[in-house]
Parts: C-alpha cells; structure tokens; sequence
C-alpha cells in the first residue's frame, strides 16, 4: 500500500504563511496550531461558519457543494497554496460548502476568533489574504466552466494537475469514486478516462494510486481552464516555495 510522504511540520510550507513578514509570523506563530488532518474529515460543515481558518502544508481539502437529491460536485481545491475558511476575513460568516480533506496531510490552524481580530487591523497581510480569495473564486468559476462544457477526460486532466500542483511528488492518492464524486460525474465515465490516459503512457493507476508519468501530456490533454486558474493565482499571489523532496 502506498503510505503519502509526510513533510517534518514547518509554518512556512504553506505559502500564504511563507509571505508572511517576520515581525506578522513572530505575531501569528503563538496561536499556529498544528493540526494532522485525516482522509475525509470535514472541515466545516456546509451552512456554518468556520471554527478554524485552516493552513494545510502535506494535506488537500475539497471545497464540495452538495443538492438537496444527495449529490454533490468540487468546486475548488485548497493545499499548501491556500487557506480554508476565506469566510472568515470576508465577514461572510457560514459558507454554503462543506470542507472536506480529500488527501490526508499535515496543516496548521487559527482559531476563528483570532483571525478574525487580526484581520481587522488591515495591512499587507489582510490585502494578501484578499487576492488568495480573489483566486480561489477564479478557481470556482473556471470549474463551473469546466464542468458545463469539457469532456469528463478534460476535466480528469484538470483535476489530476490541480492535485499535481499541492503535492510534493508526482504521486496521488484518488479512487475512481473519489475522483467522480469530486467531477460531479458517474464512475463508469472517469474509468474510461482513467484507462485512456493510462493506454496513452500519461499515468499509472492502481488501487487507488495514480502515479503520473508523462506531466507535459496531462497538461496538452486538459482543457484551458488548468492554464487559466494557473496563470490568475500566480498573478494575484507570491510564487510558491520550492517543497522538500
């Protein structure tokens, strides 16, 4: 069984905590949590507010959006890039999504009370956590795009690099399941893809593991809404840190 390699605990592996000043990192470091966040805990509920404002470092959270019928599909994607919770700082409150770890990993947490205070100070660290938001509400709209008019096979590509981009290998832990309740889609249609690209040379999945061979062809294969979620994050946002191996 494959075990995820886990990364020695460090605030400054997640990126938003990394752009930090030294003096505002000084000031949060005190009430930084860490936290080991577990395959398919939930994070906030849909319809409640956040607890914690969570930081992940090794793990991903889904931002999942479900019907009243029972189904549900991912709207975003949170991992070392990002924070869970933007409510928080946008005075929003509950969030009609629940948060869900889709790949068990370590992380760090603020108590909602905190952030909350911190953030009513403004500054640089406010405006930063502003253009994160920024980007993640690209990432949900360049999904909804996605998921009304790409193929199931586009949209496995899109959704293998986004996991791709939040992981220190080239490596994932997903199940053909897991994979279509995340697309919003029925399984039989990301086998099929699944088998594709594994014919084509471009992954090798087995038991649930996808390791990904051949990056340059997931990303020709994928629609442009990969590129274009990309291209805004890194506008909005410092370049990611290079991870540890």
């Amino acid at each position: 069984m494959h075990i995820p390699t886990r990364l020695s605990p460090d605030p400054q592996q997640n990126h938003l905590l990394a752009a930090l000043s030294a003096a505002d990192l000084a000031r949060w470091e005190p009430y930084l949590e860490p936290v080991d966040l577990s395959l398919g805990q939930v994070l906030c509920e849909a319809g409640q507010a956040p607890v914690y404002a969570v930081f992940p470092t090794t793990a991903i959270v889904s931002l999942v959006y479900g019907t009243e019928e029972g189904a549900s599909s991912e709207i975003a994607v949170v991992g070392n890039e990002g924070v869970v919770g933007i409510s928080l700082f946008m005075g929003g409150g509950a969030t009609p999504n629940q948060a869900v770890v889709q790949s068990a990993g370590e992380g760090y947490r603020l108590r909602a009370s905190w952030i909350k205070s911190a953030m009513l100070q403004g500054g640089p660290v406010l405006q930063m956590l502003l253009r994160y938001t920024q980007s993640l509400m690209a990432q949900m709209a360049q999904t909804a795009v996605c998921n009304r008019y790409h193929s199931i096979d586009q949209q496995l590509c899109r959704r293998l690099l986004l996991g791709l981009d939040r992981v220190a290998s080239d490596e994932l832990d997903m199940t053909q399941e897991l994979a279509a309740s995340l697309l919003g889609v029925r399984r039989e249609g990301v086998t099929c893809a699944a088998h594709k690209l594994q014919l084509a040379g471009v992954i090798r999945y087995q038991r649930g593991h996808i390791m990904v061979l051949d990056r340059a062809q997931l990303e020709k294969r994928s629609c442009e809404c990969y590129a274009v979620t990309k291209k805004e994050h890194d506008r909005l946002l410092p370049a990611p840190l290079a991870l540890a191996a």
